[in-house]
């Protein structure tokens, strides 16, 4: 462990005694703790079994939102400590792990069920690491405040993901999160808009280009048209046609053009089952890009071209 100090500040002294179990630097004459919480930066002690692993591990797990107790919390023995003990021992092992269940808050109880379903969820929409902790953290301030009173567990653990979903511009549905979490959409909706306005989470709307990749990929159309795609999004967001219109319908009938413009035609339909929305969404959206991005000659010589 490095020295940081050469002599004590107070009284000018150098018999300094440095203390590695605590990670302090004291003074022997005036006793002044000099430093306090220093890091080790030695080598990690190496361990050939599980019990050298636990006399010599010096650090645990990072602490995480997505336990109840953050992975601070401790269990009375471990399973393998079973086989060493007498029948009256093993007994009273079991019951002292029995009651370590029981006493437990009203919170705990909560977020214990809470972030099991949360974990399935976010399984189930293969999001990352990141925004599956982002919503534990999200739920667990949710429970602290007393916002959970009154609405279904399940719907405040569908909202929480959104909003996670959306401060890590990671592009989720409405749709797709009342499919894995079987609440309805409108309802994770609300609960979504009062869980950021009660704790104050600034949330910036959702960037259409965001979705392009996933819904390309899953209409199985090239790069080129993804590409071309995006430049038809950038030019509706300059000439504002974006504003005040769903971002998953507005990309996926940018996609819509820039497959009809490619030659790679997909159907309204096929697009519309992909994006979550409705036909009349697609066609409304592809009407106002052809005739304010004057696209219409574009589309127009692609199915000339497909004709001949």
């Amino acid at each position: 462990m490095p020295t940081y100090v050469k002599k004590c500040p107070e009284c000018g002294g150098i018999n300094l005694l440095l203390n590695k179990e605590r990670g302090e630097m004291i003074c022997k004459d005036c006793g002044l703790v000099i430093e306090e919480k220093m890091i080790d930066f030695n080598q990690e002690w190496s361990s050939h079994d599980h019990e050298q692993a636990d006399k010599r591990r010096r650090t645990g797990a990072p602490m995480t939102y997505t336990k109840f107790d953050r992975g601070m919390g401790t269990d009375v023995g471990q399973k393998q400590d079973i086989y060493k003990l007498s029948g009256k021992e093993r007994n009273k092992f079991f019951r002292l792990r029995k009651w370590q269940h029981r006493i437990s808050t009203a919170i705990e109880r909560n977020l214990k069920l809470a972030l099991a379903e949360l974990k399935r969820v976010s399984s189930y929409l293969k999001l990352p690491k990141s925004v599956e902790e982002e919503a534990a953290r999200i739920y667990t301030l949710a429970v602290q405040r007393g916002l959970v009173r009154g609405r279904s567990m399940e719907s405040v653990v569908a909202g929480a993901l959104y909003a996670a979903c959306r401060r890590h511009e990671v592009p989720r549905t409405l749709d797709e999160l009342s499919e894995a979490s079987g609440i309805d959409k409108k309802e994770i909706g609300r609960t979504y808009r009062f869980i950021t306005r009660e704790l104050q989470i600034r949330i910036l709307p959702s960037n259409p280009v965001d979705y392009i990749a996933r819904f390309a990929s899953a209409l199985k159309l090239t790069a080129e048209t993804q590409s071309r795609a995006v430049e038809i999004l950038e030019q509706a967001q300059n000439s504002e046609l974006t504003s005040g219109r769903g971002p998953t319908g507005i990309a996926a009938a940018s996609l819509y053009v820039a497959s009809l413009i490619n030659n790679e035609k997909r159907t309204q339909r096929e697009v519309a089952d992909i994006a979550g929305v409705t036909e009349v969404t697609i066609r409304n959206r592809y009407k106002e890009l052809l005739r304010k991005l004057n696209l219409m000659e574009k589309v127009s010589k692609t199915k000339k071209k497909k004709k001949d």
